[in-house]
């Protein structure tokens, strides 16, 4: 096939200043994946109230022989693991924006299905099957920012786009405080809190509809003109707020880099060609290890608390005033997003996670357990923006959406097992136990990304991926 006419669409979208216009599509991308964070750790706060109607077991064996907890974080993150392992591609195949559109919708009809719910079975079937249609959605996202974010700011972009995804999470704290232990109109909290993202979702559904698709995916896919009337529509409303002309884009190094779309097998095989092989791995391995710090503390943060002495009450509290972090980190992150090598973000994050993960684990008093708490939410912050940016960074266009929906969807099969280990953990050798794990994950990744990560700032993606 003929090349289309786009060997400028990088130097224009790389030659964007960083203002309102950058920052507004950032954020109206970043709005859906609110709702995966607060679908994610609806575990940790859901599950006293599915306690307190007798839908879980409030002892160390439900469904199955497992507890019901655990099973809950297990099959959510299956559904996860099915959906990115499976549907990840097809962003590529039909675009960024279609895409994480129809992610929403599932969702919402995922959610009403589960609040509807009176059996542990039920509830964790419809969890299930919405974890399968949001698994893609953070995907989608991620290559979304990545491709419209110009290379001088990508960190801040991430880091501003993880800002508004974790909005959610002390919306979701403070729901659950409000209304888990109660049931408004004769009905049980836990389904006022998660009806309330599904008609969030409906709401942002319709903003979405104002967004472009990602020029340098139409590109991709030879639809030129397209991609041509994206870039100068976003060029005009800088301009008008600029009261300017832009400079002219610097001479294209990487003419010839965007081509039309090859055959999808040909797309697949390129994630173990020999050029990307070794990040493949790295990154796979990376992915069952990371998220067992994230998710391990976020997913069981009352329960933990509560394992330290605290009542139900009192540990869903607690565990609001540490969610108010989780929108905080990625501001404070954008302080050095930019100005500190990726892979050094992640390993500095790793073993701040691990540290305070230790202390946590030796701490009785409130006040320490916040601390604690918000320091191991805001070294997830930080691991969690720079690795989403990092693994976006480090796959072509082509196969962008692919790549990245093949190595996360390791983390979402990490969790569904480690959820399950944590479980062990917590009931056999208590917090300590628990966040000995997680340091000991924590360290493979240090080990990992120190060795074998490659260097991304300020470079251009068609330079990272060669």
């Amino acid at each position: 096939m003929s090349e289309p006419n786009t060997s400028n669409i990088t130097a224009r979208l790389d030659r964007l200043p960083a203002g309102r216009e950058l920052w507004r599509l950032v954020v109206l991308i970043s709005l859906g994946a609110c709702f995966e964070f607060y679908d994610l750790l609806q575990t940790a706060y859901l599950t006293p109230g599915l306690v307190r109607d007798r839908i879980f077991k409030d002892a160390s064996h439900g469904l199955f022989g497992l507890t019901d907890q655990a099973l809950f974080a297990s099959v959510t993150f299956a559904g996860l693991f099915v959906g990115t392992i499976l549907f990840a591609p097809v962003a590529d195949r039909f675009g960024r924006r279609t895409i994480f559109t129809l992610s929403l919708l599932w969702y919402t009809a995922a959610s009403v299905g589960m609040g509807l719910q009176s059996t542990a079975l039920g509830v964790d079937l419809w969890r299930f099957v919405g974890g399968v249609g949001i698994g893609v959605e953070i995907v989608t996202i991620d290559a979304y920012v990545s491709e419209l974010a110009p290379k001088r700011v990508r960190g801040r972009a991430f880091a501003v786009s993880q800002s508004v995804q974790f909005l959610a999470v002390p919306v979701l704290a403070f729901a659950s405080w409000a209304l888990v232990p109660r049931a408004p109109l004769g009905f049980a909290g836990w389904r006022w809190v998660v009806f309330l993202g599904s008609t969030g979702a409906v709401a942002v559904w319709l903003i979405r509809r104002r967004l472009p698709e990602s020029p340098r995916w139409l590109a991709r896919h030879g639809r030129a003109e397209e991609a041509e009337r994206v870039v100068a529509q976003i060029e005009a409303r800088v301009e008008e707020r600029l009261g300017r002309k832009l400079s002219e884009p610097e001479a294209d190094k990487f003419e010839g880099r965007i081509s039309v779309e090859g055959h999808a097998a040909d797309a697949s095989a390129k994630i173990w060609s020999p050029a990307f092989r070794g990040r493949t791995l790295m990154l796979v391995v990376f992915n069952f290890f990371q998220t067992i710090g994230f998710y391990g503390f976020g997913n069981w943060v009352p329960t933990l608390i509560a394992a330290q002495g605290a009542t139900v009450t009192r540990s869903l509290e607690y565990s609001a005033v540490i969610a108010v972090a989780y929108p905080v980190g990625p501001l404070l992150c954008t302080a050095i997003a930019d100005r500190v090598e990726r892979k050094w973000q992640i390993i500095t994050a790793a073993i701040v996670t691990a540290t305070f993960g230790l202390l946590f684990a030796r701490q009785a008093a409130p006040l320490a357990l916040i601390l604690c708490g918000v320091v191991i939410t805001l070294s997830n912050n930080l691991l969690s923006y720079s690795y989403h940016a990092y693994q976006s960074e480090l796959y072509p266009t082509s196969i962008r959406a692919r790549a990245v929906g093949f190595v996360y969807s390791w983390s979402r099969l990490s969790t569904a097992l480690t959820s399950l280990l944590i479980g062990f953990f917590l009931a056999d050798f208590g917090t300590k136990g628990v966040f000995a794990f997680i340091a000991g994950s924590m360290a493979v990744c240090v080990i990992l990304i120190g060795l074998f990560g490659p260097r991304t700032r300020g470079l251009a993606l068609e330079e990272i991926s060669g």
